[in-house]
């Protein structure tokens, strides 16, 4: 099969869809499918036309920039704009609509999968410029957005073309329902499942006879990552485990993160900047404890599973969508959102009881197969294959019934 995916947000700068997008063009191509992912992503320079260098993206820990795949299309630099609580690197505008038109066209895809339709990038131009089956998921969580309620006149004959919706959970179904209208099957992000559980500890990473090391991954200096709730909750961790280390992945500014920490605490706090994927599943693989302290704008929480993939015991704060990924609690701790107290005082629980976290580790384990590519991989091909083959096969009354199923249902 021939599928081409929209990327609407930069490929530069690491994220959550940029990932699962990452994940499923690699699995699908595993599977003997040809995928062809349109990005914004700089230029790369082609001294001998099209087949030329790759363009350079962040990489590890230090910044090194690392080759744009192979399959990766770029449709030139994108543009930082606010979006959901975060900035979403997007690319729009006549160059951009030339090239996402030319790749359409060229590609003759079976199928085109579009991520976040509804954003004003690369996805919503493919939706305008595509004819034939087209699939759209929807990552965004955001149930009081008045910009996406006012943009629906304009979004609308677009997403009239859409032939599938899928949705990464629950709570952006439900953003998706309010906002839009018709419906969306729920299919998770996808993680490689071994890839996190096969991963080496790292021994400078783990915890000392005596102390534990707890983990953070995400955007040191995008507020709603959380880190600034899991800093004040530190004193009160280290008062009652002294020997407990914070361990901290991602980029942003370091000595603005600790700021408010007192100065003594504030070498119980080391830094990693940017990690490789290699060493984000090895830092898993060696905490005691991962905990996120998101504050909101969740859709979904793919580093949740992550850490149960390598045997992490998760402790969240207790978002919709968390909540969900951790099956109510049954397979990570929840805390009240926001409060550093409660924080603290689970935190401190967990690490002074290695049974429960033995049990997390345990129930996480079982709880993670659900998400593994191999499952949701399938659940995805089952899409595909349903606007490809099933929607040109049916008879026109038996279509509504089809388009009703694959949410497409409308007023």
């Amino acid at each position: 099969m021939r599928i081409g995916i929209v990327c609407p947000y930069s490929w530069d700068v690491p994220g959550g869809v940029q990932f699962h997008i990452r994940d499923l063009a690699q699995h699908l191509i595993g599977l003997g499918h040809e995928v062809s992912v349109l990005a914004p992503a700089d230029d790369p320079p082609r001294p001998g036309g099209r087949g030329g260098a790759p363009t350079p993206r962040p990489g590890g820990r230090g910044g090194a920039p690392t080759p744009l795949p192979p399959y990766v299309v770029p449709a030139g630099r994108a543009v930082p704009v606010p979006y959901n609580g975060s900035v979403a690197r997007l690319n729009f505008g006549f160059l951009s609509a030339a090239r996402v038109r030319r790749w359409v066209h060229e590609g003759n895809f079976d199928v085109l999968h579009i991520h976040e339709p509804a954003t004003p990038s690369l996805s919503l131009l493919a939706c305008w410029s595509a004819q034939g089956p087209i699939v759209a998921t929807f990552h965004t969580s955001n149930p009081r957005s008045r910009a996406m309620i006012a943009a629906y006149p304009i979004l609308q004959p677009a997403l009239e073309k859409i032939s599938a919706r899928i949705a990464v959970s629950e709570y952006a179904r439900r953003t998706l329902v309010e906002h839009l209208g018709g419906d969306a099957v729920v299919i998770p992000n996808g993680v490689d499942v071994s890839f996190f559980a096969d991963a080496e500890p790292k021994a400078e990473w783990q915890g000392r006879e005596g102390e534990n090391t707890i983990g953070f991954i995400g955007r040191i200096d995008e507020p709603r990552k959380g880190l600034p709730v899991l800093i004040r909750a530190l004193p009160r961790i280290l008062a009652e485990r002294p020997g407990t280390r914070l361990l901290v992945a991602g980029r942003g500014d370091e000595e603005e993160a600790v700021a408010d920490l007192p100065r003594e605490l504030r070498g119980q706090v080391e830094f990693l900047g940017m990690v490789s994927d290699e060493d984000k599943a090895r830092l898993l693989r060696s905490v005691d404890l991962y905990i996120a302290p998101n504050t909101g704008g969740e859709s979904f929480g793919i580093i949740l599973v992550e850490a149960m993939s390598a045997g992490a015991p998760v402790l969240a704060s207790d978002l919709d969508a968390f909540a969900q990924v951790l099956d109510g609690g049954e397979a990570g701790e929840l805390y009240a959102n926001e409060d550093a107290d409660a924080l603290a005082a689970a935190a401190v629980r967990l690490l002074g009881d290695p049974e429960r976290r033995a049990e997390l580790r345990d129930r996480g384990g079982r709880h993670v197969r659900r998400f593994d590519w191999s499952t949701v991989g399938a659940d995805i091909l089952a899409v595909y294959e349903t606007v490809t083959d099933g929607a040109a096969a049916v008879a026109p009354d038996e279509r509504v019934g089809l388009r009703a199923r694959l949410g497409l249902a409308r007023d």
